[in-house]
């Protein structure tokens, strides 16, 4: 199996990269400045000069993407524009131009984030963006072709990322990171489809 992981070198990239390959299968990692292959997902030209550099594969992850964190008094479109260009139209036109790059039968897996039913304080517009991900997931199911999947990975805190948000997500369960690599597994080698998979705790 060969997958396609935007996002590779990132905390959640890293851990879901290493065990597909410990599987056995080709990973193909992919970031703005780093990975096998360079892409800026907010930017469709770039998404389909990487599929064209890519060729077909088995499976399209991305694990790539954020969105701005303030408070909402003073939150204003412009702020909200690149977390909007990049996690959520980024991640919906890997899937709207990846579908000729995806063999029958394969899978896409995005991935959104607890915020979108648990909102963290001055975090309005990431919880915005990870429904409207969720939400673009259940209805791009129902219309795939050729046995393609496709599904949502919503983490929780990951405990490798403590450090690093912990702060913003005071009284929020750490998810072991193997915990959060299995939903991955689940999305790409299962039969899961149209799902959201939450792992909060």
């Amino acid at each position: 199996m060969k997958i396609l992981l935007i996002g590779g070198e990132g905390t959640i990239g890293k851990a879901v990269a290493a065990e597909f390959r410990r599987r056995g299968m080709e990973v193909i990692t992919a970031g703005r400045n780093s990975g096998d292959v360079q892409v800026d997902i907010s930017q469709p030209a770039s998404i389909e000069r990487m599929y064209r550099q890519t060729g077909t594969v088995n499976a399209i992850i991305c694990t790539a993407g954020t969105g701005y964190y303030g408070p909402f008094r003073t939150m204003t479109a412009d702020m909200m524009m690149p977390g909007i260009q990049g996690k959520l139209m980024g991640q919906m036109n890997l899937v709207l131009i990846g579908q000729d790059y995806l063999a029958k039968g394969g899978s896409f897996t995005l991935t959104t984030g607890i915020a979108a039913e648990h909102p963290a304080r001055n975090g309005t517009c990431v919880s915005m963006i990870n429904g409207a991900v969720n939400s673009f997931v259940l209805g791009a199911a129902q219309e795939m072709t050729e046995e393609r999947r496709i599904n949502a990975v919503s983490p929780g805190l990951v405990e490798d990322s403590f450090e690093r948000y912990g702060s913003a997500f005071p009284g929020y369960n750490l998810v072991p990171m193997g915990k959060l690599v299995n939903a991955y597994i689940l999305s790409v080698e299962g039969a899961v489809n149209g799902k959201v998979l939450k792992v909060y705790a």
